[in-house]
């Protein structure tokens, strides 16, 4: 049996309820029953290029289809709800959160952010590792994987008021001050986890150190193209695919995120064409169906899809300066990033170095967006690296 890693921490401040995933078998049966009634769009050109030029391919999603019917979801549940899960209301938002918690006194919080259209499924691979590693005991760390306000089994966001990135980092915070860290936290995240974590850093003092995985910013006016090296610039070639070809799902969730909500939402195999194909077009190499299938079940059975896309709301209109990162945002706490090639905008260190009080940079030969569910060893390796070279300065 795994160990437990369960105790709440003695200084938390709120005693959440533990929770356990179980999707009704009625819920189950329907989504089987969509799944069978769904039809298929007919041949097109578009649709045969192999390569995805112009989206997912009617042979991917008729195999998809295919196996997605007689999908084990309970296995899937039974999985994750070996995790220690809770849930507990912040401001009239109901939380789900995962949780690996230490039982040493000095223990160091992180709390790990995911994005879209990820969820906590991203890192229980690392929670794995951490288990297989540690006991409750043993563990120099507390492992938090929040869910975003709107995402899966967390409530929101909230239908009354225009709820942005800076109300959800504030929720995150407000997780680790309740669990008793209000002395201090270290972030982590990517994608919108990434941008989650820079408000972190800058706006809330309880999170005194911020590693990120990505860095959404575009060539600095004051650093030169000769401060990036050649495999750099090799990479940013998968920046100009992403704008060019990759960018179309970016303007409709900005832009008329009413109208993509409601028709994915009708369509269990439109949501798995819509979100299976940036798991195919985003890692360094595609996740293997039976992962893209829990996920795109999770946000089935959730309805996370249209409660999940507010955030692309913020960027439209775009701004009229894409260069320079407002300097509102440059962090002054230790900063790290890890460089994965593959990233939708893998960023060269020298535009980095130009957001933050970069302390900590490692760069490596393989992984793509989604670093968590690719690359867990390495993500987790730098993580905690970045966070003993960091912690004992953030405290003093």
């Amino acid at each position: 049996m795994e160990p437990s890693f369960n105790k709440i921490p003695s200084g938390a401040k709120v005693d959440p309820s533990p929770f356990k995933i179980n999707i009704s078998d009625e819920q189950i049966q329907e989504l089987q029953l969509l799944i069978k009634l769904s039809k298929i769009a007919p041949p097109t050109f578009e649709g045969l290029q192999p390569d995805r030029k112009y989206g997912i391919t009617t042979e991917w999603l008729i195999n998809a289809k295919e196996i997605w019917k007689d999908f084990d979801w309970r296995s899937v549940e039974r999985h994750i709800n070996g995790f220690p899960q809770y849930i507990y209301e912040i401001e009239g938002l109901d939380i789900h959160f995962v949780a690996l918690f230490s039982e040493r006194q000095d223990a160091i919080p992180i709390v790990f952010i995911h994005g879209w259209p990820g969820n906590f499924l991203e890192f229980l691979p690392i929670l794995s590792l951490i288990r297989e590693k540690y006991t409750p005991a043993t563990s120099p760390y507390h492992f938090i994987v929040p869910s975003l306000p709107g995402y899966t089994f967390s409530s929101g966001p909230p239908l009354d008021r225009d709820f942005g990135t800076e109300d959800v980092a504030h929720v995150v915070n407000q997780v680790m001050v309740n669990l008793g860290f209000e002395s201090g936290y270290v972030a982590q995240g990517g994608d919108i986890g990434a941008k989650i974590g820079r408000i972190l850093a800058v706006d809330h003092d309880a999170c005194k150190a911020v590693h990120l995985n990505v860095c959404f910013v575009k060539r600095p006016d004051n650093v030169s193209d000769t401060a990036v090296t050649e495999a750099e610039k090799r990479n940013l070639a998968r920046a100009e695919w992403f704008s060019s070809f990759g960018m179309g799902y970016f303007v409709e969730h900005g832009t008329r995120p009413s109208t993509i909500g409601h028709v994915i939402s009708t369509n269990p195999v439109a949501l798995l064409a819509w979100v299976g194909e940036k798991f195919l077009d985003w890692p360094d190499d595609p996740l293997p169906l039976d992962r893209i299938l829990e996920s795109v079940s999770l946000y089935w059975f959730t309805e996370t899809f249209p409660r999940s896309i507010y955030h692309y709301r913020e960027v439209f209109p775009p701004p009229k300066t894409m260069h320079t990162l407002d300097p509102r945002w440059y962090i002054r706490k230790p900063f790290g990033h890890s460089y994965f090639p593959r990233e939708l905008l893998p960023a060269p260190r020298a535009w980095v170095e130009a957001t933050g009080n970069l302390v900590f940079f490692r760069e490596h030969e393989q992984g793509g967006h989604f670093a968590a569910a690719e690359r867990p060893q390495d993500l987790l390796d730098d993580v905690l690296a970045f966070t003993e070279q960091v912690w004992s300065d953030c405290r003093s």
